[in-house]
């Protein structure tokens, strides 16, 4: 096994492989998250669509190796990782960090390759150009399980084991101090679509911050807004399949007309 399939075997999970798709999405979790978080979305995109769902190191599979805590560099290994397997049509879809991480995977492809995604889902964040600062990674355990607890997303029976916190919190304070020290550096628009999707009560991503991701992209944009908090895709994952399944069939078909 070379350098980059052990790379590329670490990084990414297909969890329903689906190779005679006409289109892969792949997908970044939020800070703290896992891969596994997107499996319920990836059940629910196959056949169609062909989901690849990063894992980052220090969690679940990869506790064992250290996390990577700014965001330059954690886009960095993700587009090494991903890289091998965008050999056909491909878009991105990120949650939270993640949506900020596919951003910056994008601006790496279309310097190295001239290339960008099909369509970019960005959810749950503010526009990179809107990026607050934050100090949740700077916090004592108490304080994080604050934050985990107003944001959702944690299962509550986690944050009163301590154990389970132990094993947890170190991939989420790393991935905390990555996205609240990233600075954007201005950079031209993306070329490719963009939908940007949040709940209408979001803590941490108000409309006006989610809308300013259009500036981001000199193509078409499109804004969701759903009910609920920094997690309303629990609650509606039914309308955020549909929401993607939705853009990319319409994509192929105009494509293949």
């Amino acid at each position: 096994m070379t350098a980059t399939s052990r790379t590329t075997a670490a990084w990414v999970r297909r969890f329903h492989p689906s190779p005679d798709a006409p289109v892969r999405l792949v997908l970044f979790p939020h800070a703290g998250g896992s891969a596994s978080y997107y499996y319920p979305l990836s059940q629910a995109l196959a056949p169609d669509t062909e989901v690849l769902a990063l894992q980052y190191p220090g969690r679940q599979d990869r506790r064992a190796e250290k996390c990577i805590d700014n965001l330059p560099e954690l886009a960095d290994r993700a587009y090494e990782a991903v890289l091998p397997w965008l050999d056909g049509q491909f878009a991105f879809f990120g949650h939270s960090m993640g949506s900020v991480l596919a951003f910056e995977v994008a601006q790496r492809l279309r310097r190295d390759r001239g290339d960008l995604p099909l369509w970019l889902f960005a959810s749950g964040y503010p526009a990179p150009s809107r990026l607050p600062s934050g100090t949740v990674h700077l916090r004592d355990q108490a304080g994080v399980v604050r934050e985990l607890t107003e944001v959702g997303g944690t299962d509550p029976q986690w944050l009163e084991d301590q154990d389970m916190l132990d094993a947890i919190l170190p991939a989420i304070r790393g991935d905390y101090r990555a996205i609240e020290t990233h600075t954007w550096v201005p950079e031209a628009p993306l070329d490719c679509p963009l939908t940007m999707l949040v709940g209408d009560d979001d803590p941490h991503t108000s409309l006006d911050q989610a809308a300013a991701w259009q500036n981001h992209t000199t193509g078409k944009f499109a804004l969701r807004i759903f009910p609920g908090g920094h997690f309303y895709l629990d609650e509606h994952r039914d309308a955020v399949v549909d929401t993607v399944a939705g853009t990319l069939r319409a994509l192929l078909d105009t494509a293949s007309a």
